[in-house]
């Protein structure tokens, strides 16, 4: 039993297994950074206009994400208030991927032309499906990290470790989504993936979105059938004051705008830092593949058949660069806790990182210079990869990335949900009023870094020199305004081995 608590500690197996839930959701999702910005301009989306497509992600997450929060902390199903919507959300992930990866044949089937490089149908399919996909992510996203923050009785210690470990199946989940996506022959698993609508390329998309289904399904059943959760009443959710005169929805938007206005210093700095941190991270991670095969190999989407493979190979390299950045991710998370000991907290151990983000998105103007510089010198019709020293560059800027990811996917929620336990709030809202400033900068990128690429002469550059000032700015802000959350004792009865 933990000295100074009430309450005997849960398992800490019942937070790893809700915990490796982030391993289904971030395989989707890494397959989504790795392949879909290529696979969008194959169906004849232009490369300003691919950024616009990613909006519906930050739109239905500053929609849904507060809502399924809330909805959350209310729930008063008798197999608990956080499962039901787990369990949904894993469900229409399903439908999504399966839209996305068969919008080719699909749009085929209903009158697209192979000859057209232009596809109609096949992108209002995918978008649909891209949609769907966004909002069933977040359904999924934030009960779990809610249901984390359950598991851990209020005990901040705890609630930092099970924020790393989601984290650290975030980082199993992306090594295993861009593993796939880095391989080509992936689609022979399942030849009936490649059709007269749709090419390798779009046959190993394909199959990894099958396999994506059949790994999420697989985990999210065995987490929601093994691990209990408690029902909570009527009266607990609240619901007596609804019943009172107040729908619903309005319940939900007055007390979103109550938690706006009861929101204490520190949670403001939080948000702030989470949004100029994100602002940093979106224009890379939504064009991290297409700076691979454009701008360090020099290929063309849509080039001679010579272009469109190098651009593939660069894709592919890209998608290597990412499953070395999971594993980087992987260790990082599992040490943040010693770590952040060492150098005096948390906040400090976020401006830390927030710097190496922002070196590491301005050395990419460096190792753009020199991958055109080798392509001057022998010749601009030039069509191999860049040698070995230009590749292993490109490659070690992904792992270094690796490190400030993991503070990235843990930190602000670990930090949201000490707060929010502190003040009595529920983790839900707490979740998704944090979530609000992760969705919000996404969309402001998604918005302006095509336009500002295109202003630029094309190219990725531009939104990652961006990216690179806010970083700095966001590691100062963390280390000189965030402050350091209340000291909790005792924070030394739990560990990443178990419970006393």
């Amino acid at each position: 039993m933990e000295t100074g608590q009430t309450v005997t500690p849960i398992p800490l197996w019942n937070i790893v297994v809700i915990a490796a839930i982030a391993a289904g959701i971030q395989f989707g999702w890494a397959l989504q950074l790795s392949l879909l910005t290529p696979y969008v301009q194959t169906l004849g989306v232009p490369h300003v206009w691919a950024a616009f497509i990613w909006l519906c992600g930050p739109i239905s997450g500053l929609v849904v994400q507060p809502i399924v929060g809330y909805s959350s902390d209310r729930c008063t199903s008798r197999i608990g208030r956080r499962r039901p919507f787990i369990a949904a959300g894993a469900c229409f992930v399903a439908v999504a991927v399966f839209m996305i990866g068969f919008a080719k044949d699909i749009g085929h089937r209903s009158g697209d032309s192979l000859q057209n490089p232009t596809k109609p149908r096949a992108v209002a399919i995918f978008v649909t499906g891209f949609w769907i996909l966004d909002v069933a992510n977040n359904m999924l996203q934030g009960p779990c990290r809610a249901f984390l923050a359950d598991l851990s009785s209020n005990d901040h210690k705890r609630m930092r470790i099970a924020n790393a470990w989601f984290s650290f199946f975030m980082a199993v989940g992306n090594v295993l989504g861009y593993a796939a996506g880095s391989f080509s022959g992936l689609h022979k698993l399942l030849p009936f993936t490649q059709t007269t609508a749709c090419d390798v390329y779009c046959a190993n998309l394909k199959t990894c979105f099958i396999i994506d289904i059949v790994f999420l399904l697989s985990i999210t059943i065995t987490a929601i059938t093994t691990v209990k959760e408690t029902p909570i009443t009527r009266k607990e959710a609240g619901d007596e004051e609804d019943n009172e005169g107040r729908s619903s929805g309005r319940a939900f938007f007055a007390e979103l705008v109550m938690a706006f206005k009861t929101l204490k210093k520190p949670m403001w700095f939080l948000l702030l830092v989470t949004c100029l941190n994100w602002m940093a991270w979106f224009p890379f991670l939504l064009y991290d593949t297409d700076w691979m095969g454009a701008e360090v190999y020099g290929g063309k989407v849509k080039g001679s058949a010579s272009q469109q493979k190098l651009y593939d190979e660069g894709v592919r390299a890209g998608a290597l660069g990412l499953m070395i950045n999971s594993i980087v991710l992987a260790f990082a998370s599992l040490g943040l806790e010693p770590v952040s000991r060492l150098i005096g907290g948390v906040k400090n151990m976020w401006g830390v990182v927030n710097l190496i983000l922002a070196a590491c998105l301005a050395a990419t103007v460096w190792v753009t210079k020199v991958a055109e510089a080798w392509r001057g010198e022998h010749g601009p019709q030039i069509l191999t990869p860049p040698p070995t020293s230009i590749k292993t560059s490109a490659l070690a800027l992904f792992g270094l990335l690796g490190i400030p990811l993991a503070v990235t996917f843990s930190i602000p929620f670990a930090l949201a949900s000490i707060y929010c336990s502190e003040e009595g709030g529920g983790q839900g809202l707490s979740l998704g009023v944090l979530n609000l400033s992760i969705v919000i900068p996404q969309m402001i990128i998604s918005v302006i870094s095509g336009p500002i690429d295109a202003a630029f002469g094309g190219g990725n550059l531009p939104a990652f020199v961006l990216g690179s000032i806010l970083a700095a700015i966001s590691a100062l802000l963390a280390i000189f305004a965030l402050p350091n959350p209340k000291t909790q004792l005792p924070l030394n009865s739990t560990g990443m081995a178990g419970a006393h």
